[in-house]
């Protein structure tokens, strides 16, 4: 059976049946992320049943591929005896961030089956802070001292294999661990058979401190284009290794809590499918409740000009496509702050700089905007209209943008999160400021067009 019979349906009815054997032929071919993509969204004591039916040496890593929080619970579901051994076989990272995530008994129960220098190393693998690099390593990582000829090397790599999660660059270390230099595979065995580790090695190889931001890793790996990157303690010790299928997980993590805080909602925690009613409702209403109340500043701008308003109805027309032309120009400045701060493309002494370009950038979307509305503003107000209209358009365009470039700045510079200068943050600030400026620009011209001025 493959993936195109095989379904979350079929499943569900095998399991039904209690015909389990079923459910492990159905499934014994197919990739662990396959398995994922069929069972994820089937109740937690069904997924539990289906981990069950695998041979034992897929199980633990089937339930890597699973998220975070299923693995959490899917842990509170399944047998000790079934956790532990599951557990055993994690590789050390993913059971370290597991073990963060366990309630006392839980954690009391796996310890027991894990040698004293495994419960050593997921006692010091859980102990570093969220976003760090330490909370991300692995300790599954092979090492190798200097003076190995490159055959002893290699001999020696076949041996630590399959504990470490990658042999493609083992890290040369001294007697006191600290790292002195990366070899790859590669290297050692193009390398003369009598050549020594230090010969071949390379000593300049890029490395960070466990307390370092986990964002680090992920620009280092992808700018020098690496699969794993050495990871140091306090000490200058060799404390572990950053993969780049880990640092692809921090980016997509990263992106997605980025993506969120760009629509003024708070982290959920969870994917949308679990969470409930009530955490999306109070993920949601605080920004929507401080925007109302900053969208009066809009409504007090509108009440202020009444008098202009009923002298020159055809203005109200164009209130809408103004201000959001403004707020649309604005978060089109912003994501792309957001994302260039993000990437380390853009750093804070740039802000002069990209100030200057966002002026000229801002200048000839403005004039462009303004002439395809003056031509409306003509046919629907006349030239006088059309006129305050086109400036306005430049002016609101100009200043949105500015807005939506520079608050991802400060709010870096206050060392809060760029991705926070949301969408509906910059549009109400636009909004309030466009309709000042439109009805002031208004009121200005047109009563100079009216005194024969």
């Amino acid at each position: 059976m493959t993936t195109a019979t095989i379904n979350a349906q079929a499943v569900s009815r095998f399991l039904r049946a209690n015909d389990l054997k079923s459910v492990s032929i159905a499934l014994r071919d197919e990739h662990p992320a396959d398995i994922v993509g069929i069972v994820g969204n089937l109740p937690v004591a069904d997924i539990a049943r289906v981990l069950l039916c695998l041979a034992e040496d897929k199980q633990a890593t089937l339930f890597g591929y699973f998220d975070h929080d299923l693995q959490v619970d899917l842990a509170r579901a399944l047998d000790r005896r079934e956790l532990a051994r599951i557990f055993g076989r994690m590789p050390h990272d993913e059971r370290a961030d597991l073990f963060t995530d366990l309630d006392e008994a839980q954690r009391n129960v796996l310890l027991p089956g894990l040698a004293q220098a495994e419960r050593d190393d997921l006692i010091r693998l859980s102990g570093w802070p969220e976003g760090t690099v330490g909370s991300v390593m692995t300790s599954d990582y092979a090492t190798l001292p200097p003076h190995l000829t490159t055959v002893e090397a290699v001999a020696h790599l076949r041996l630590v294999a399959p504990d470490a999660e990658t042999i493609y660059h083992s890290y040369v270390v001294d007697e006191d661990r600290r790292l002195v230099g990366v070899v790859s595979l590669r290297d050692l065995i193009v390398a003369r058979d009598d050549a020594a580790v230090s010969e071949v090695m390379r000593r300049d190889a890029p490395s960070l401190r466990a307390a370092d931001k986990r964002q680090k890793a992920v620009e280092l790996i992808a700018k020098y284009d690496l699969l794993a990157l050495p990871v140091l303690d306090e000490e200058g010790r060799l404390a572990g290794i950053v993969t780049y299928d880990d640092a692809l997980d921090v980016q997509k993590e990263e992106t997605d809590i980025s993506f969120v805080k760009t629509s003024a909602v708070a982290g959920l925690g969870t994917n949308m499918l679990q969470a409930s009613v009530g955490l999306l409702y109070r993920k949601r209403v605080p920004w929507l409740v401080i925007l109302v109340f900053g969208n009066i500043f809009s409504g007090a701008g509108i009440a202020y000009f009444e008098d202009t308003i009923a002298a020159y109805v055809a203005l109200v027309f164009f209130l809408p496509l103004l201000v959001d032309s403004g707020g649309n120009a604005g978060s089109q400045s912003a994501t792309l702050m957001v994302r260039a701060l993000a990437t380390g493309d853009v750093r804070m002494s740039d802000w002069g700089r990209m100030l200057g370009r966002e002026v000229l950038v801002a200048g000839g979307l403005g004039l462009t905007m303004a002439a395809a509305v003056s031509v409306i503003g003509v046919f629907r107000g006349g030239p006088e209209i059309a006129m305050v209209v086109a400036l306005t358009m430049v002016i609101i365009v100009l200043i949105g943008s500015l807005i939506g470039m520079s608050l991802p700045f400060l709010l870096n510079r206050l060392k809060l999160d760029p991705a926070a200068a949301s969408a509906p943050l910059i549009t109400s600030l636009a909004d309030a400021i466009g309709v000042v400026i439109y009805f002031a620009m208004a009121t200005w011209m047109l009563d100079l067009t009216a005194a024969g001025i």
